[in-house]
């Protein structure tokens, strides 16, 4: 007999605990395992560890007597972090790089008196949101890649098939489903480039102090400044950075969190575009995002196909776009070499950001990889506009067997019906000259003027070589769960 899944005690207390208490649905629902972990806390606190090993190491080799037994400890002890204890100390000492500190020595007893060493709790604090950055926009990079790539495929194969283009959400001249979709993929390569952007000038805060002068290192080495020098430098190329920023408060400059949450920002504004399009089209039923099998579409009327995962990506990118008003904020109010007022804010703005964006990214990827086209629906609209877009064409056409100009634009435009227009054309007598034109003078295809080539030169020489890093990376598909 079945188990009832409806009993008492289908679930431990741990686990019902955990849903007794708000989950951020950004990492319960929606974000990648690699970005949420990025953001996490064994993250966090072992990249901390890893920062003290590098100073320990710097300031071993620069001379101040730091033993290899005490660096071994500590390189042993990385991952083996007691967040219960670490939790415990932080309530007692309310400061949570000292309450870590503690932590650590607790299991490195040999290093405890070199572990921090001259540095402040930004040493370890704002080094490691650089590297945090620096890792999530890695973890970004790719996935744009992907959806660039698969959004080109779909340029790429729909370059000649022609649609009605709209301006002001009207019929407007024909464009082509390709040349639509590198509108798109236009906006995506500039924000693949601010990206790429935002995470190569990324530096490190390095070793600098408590306001940044670097006054306890110049201490701990006897006023030799080529030696802190030196260590900056070491930390520096430890921790994967190839420049550090020259000066700083006590904290780096917080409009590097505005740079970096600009770009996202930014690229939230694009997917809620792009997405909004495919819900327009969705809605005149000329393109439809992938629909599962067993999906439901409404539990009212099952035969609507909602464009849901459209309407995720613009609900997350409304998110991502309002969260760079904290950095901006949080910067204009940093008074002098640092004020705490930043640290809350960051907590929160920083890694929603990543990890709305990650989600996002997914999302888009899972839409562009089965976007359908229904080119009959396509040819429908196209049939039911044409016509009127051909006007100009078909006096002209006129005009050029010796017709009046005036007297064939007042049949044509005056007189004009709702869709009998070509049939009221073939069936009077005036235009006889040029029925055996007509069917050419209603060539969609000659409406849609160089879209198939703008198409096929956007790929070649924009898409193309911004891809070419992230070929190995390609293979990746997404089957979202929720």
């Amino acid at each position: 007999m079945a188990a009832d899944s409806c009993t008492d005690g289908a679930f431990s207390a741990e686990v019902e605990a955990e849903f007794l208490k708000y989950r951020s649905p950004l990492v319960s629902r929606y974000a990648s395992k690699e970005m949420a972990y990025n953001f996490s806390d064994k993250k966090k606190f072992s990249t901390w560890r890893k920062l003290w090993i590098y100073l320990a190491k710097g300031e071993q080799a620069l001379g101040l007597p730091i033993t290899d037994e005490q660096i071994q400890e500590m390189e042993a002890n990385v991952e083996k972090i007691d967040f219960k204890l670490a939790a415990e100390e932080e309530k007692r000492l309310r400061h949570d790089v000292m309450a870590h500190v503690h932590t650590f020595t607790h299991c490195c007893p040999k290093a405890a008196s070199i572990i921090h060493l001259g540095a402040t709790s930004c040493y370890v604090g704002d080094n490691t949101d650089l590297i945090v950055l620096r890792d999530g926009f890695s973890i970004l990079l790719p996935k744009l890649a992907r959806v660039i790539r698969r959004l080109a495929d779909f340029a790429e194969k729909y370059a000649e098939l022609p649609t009605l283009g709209f301006t002001h959400y009207q019929p407007a001249q024909l464009t082509t489903v390709g040349k639509r979709a590198c509108l798109w993929l236009q906006d995506l390569c500039m924000d693949m480039r601010n990206l790429q952007r935002a995470r190569d000038e990324l530096r490190f805060r390095g070793v600098k102090g408590t306001t940044g002068t670097q006054a306890s290192f110049l201490q701990l080495f006897e006023g030799n400044h080529e030696k802190v020098e030196e260590l900056d430098r070491m930390v520096t190329e430890m921790a994967g950075f190839k420049q550090t920023y020259l000066v700083t408060g006590q904290t780096y400059s917080r409009k590097v969190d505005i740079d970096s949450l600009s770009v996202l920002s930014s690229l939230g504004a694009t997917v809620h575009k792009i997405c909004t399009d495919i819900r327009l089209l969705a809605n005149l039923k000329e393109i439809e995002e992938p629909f599962e099998k067993d999906q439901i579409g409404s539990s009212a009327m099952p035969y609507k196909r909602n464009p849901m995962r459209s309407e995720r990506c613009c609900s997350l990118a409304r998110h991502l776009m309002t969260l760079v008003m904290d950095p901006l904020q949080t910067a204009a109010v940093q008074w002098f070499e640092r004020t705490l007022d930043d640290s809350a804010n960051r907590r929160i703005s920083l890694a929603e950001a990543f990890l709305t964006a990650d989600i996002v990214l997914s999302t888009l990827q899972n839409v562009c990889e089965g976007l359908v086209v229904y080119p009959k629906v396509i040819e429908r609209h196209i049939r039911h506009e044409l016509p009127f877009m051909a006007t100009e064409n078909i006096i002209m056409a006129m005009v050029k067997t010796g017709g009046n100009r005036q007297q064939a634009a007042a049949v044509v435009k005056q007189e004009g019906g709702d869709n009998d227009l070509i049939s009221r054309i073939k069936a009077d007598p005036y235009f006889s000259p040029i029925l055996p034109q007509l069917d050419a003078l209603l060539d969609p295809t000659t409406f849609t003027g160089r879209a198939p080539q703008q198409v096929t030169k956007f790929l070649l020489l924009e898409v193309r070589p911004l891809l070419a890093p992230y070929e190995d990376k390609m293979n990746v598909k997404v089957d979202l769960e929720l």
